[in-house]
């Protein structure tokens, strides 16, 4: 997407450092991956503590740690299902809040992708030169088992 501040310009796998990273991802009990059967694994979705960069939530929360989607056509909504996959384990779990972090730099699209699944800006912070943005979302509390 030529939007080389937020991921850099190497990929995941030729650092060995992001190796250990989606390794230690894909242990913890959160970790989920979206499959397509033409197209094999087409995102990832890791829910648990809150990153160590942000500040702690004030209230219980589930935390998405890690949200990726492929941009490939025929996997378009990926991104969405996960989404919406995190809300229902939130609601499974009785956690009303919800809360990630996204970079925030380049055209802000990722941040409003976002805020078109129902979540609120709430802090901004940096990680080196690294624009990150926290948001939030509340789920109905009636819709909370």
């Amino acid at each position: 997407m030529g939007n080389t501040k937020q991921w850099g310009t190497e990929p995941f796998s030729g650092k060995p450092e992001r190796r250990t990273q989606v390794e230690g991802w894909c242990r913890e009990d959160g970790a989920w991956i979206a499959e397509h059967p033409k197209l094999g694994v087409v995102g990832a979705l890791v829910l648990g503590e809150a990153n160590t960069y942000v500040p702690a939530a004030a209230q219980p929360e589930l935390y998405l740690r890690l949200v990726i989607a492929s941009r490939a056509p025929e996997a378009k909504g990926t991104g969405r299902t996960l989404m919406a996959f995190a809300d229902a384990e939130a609601r499974r779990h009785g956690i009303p809040n919800l809360r990630v972090d996204c970079y925030a730099g380049g055209t802000g699209r990722l941040v409003e992708f976002y805020e078109s699944c129902g979540y609120v800006r709430t802090e901004t912070f940096t990680v080196g030169e690294w624009p990150g943005q926290l948001l939030e979302k509340r789920l109905d509390p009636d819709s909370v088992e």
